[in-house]
């Protein structure tokens, strides 16, 4: 088995910088979601919020916000723009009033039916193991940049 060596810092070019790699796949990542959402009337950010509630409804702002590396002032205008179309609901907690509680609705449950996450895994060129490997690995790599970042 060959090892790869990494190129040394006076020969190395931008395609051999893993930040370049990550930016520029998540550039394309958008250029590929973008005729998808559009047809749906939704940006990037709104629809990864709806994913993670798919996952876990009934949450609080504070709590989508964590998940979505997303701070507060960007979030609620654009959950205000979602309960606009019909696609979730904002309410006060009833037990602690400063916390307020996003949830689905009918119609924002109904967007996981269009399939719009099969069309992008089909558009990597990956099959399924390869594909689930690749997202691991850039978990695991943001994970360890965020510790990194937090010492």
């Amino acid at each position: 088995m060959t090892k790869l060596k990494a190129p040394g810092l006076a020969t190395a070019k931008l395609a051999d910088f893993m930040c370049f790699a990550v930016y520029s796949a998540n550039l394309a990542y958008g250029r590929a979601y973008k005729p998808i959402l559009e047809a749906l009337g939704l940006t990037y950010t709104q629809w990864i919020a709806i994913v993670a509630l798919w996952e876990e409804d009934n949450q609080t702002v504070k709590s989508l916000g964590e998940k979505l590396f997303l701070e507060s002032n960007t979030l609620t205008p654009m959950l205000k723009k979602l309960e606009e179309l019909g696609y979730l609901r904002r309410r006060r907690d009833p037990e602690d009033e400063r916390q307020v509680i996003v949830s689905l609705t009918e119609e924002g449950r109904r967007l996981r039916e269009k399939g719009a996450q099969r069309t992008l895994v089909k558009a990597t060129g990956m099959d399924a193991d390869e594909f689930a490997g690749t997202q691991k690995a850039v978990v695991k790599l943001r994970n360890n940049l965020i510790a990194h970042a937090q010492k």
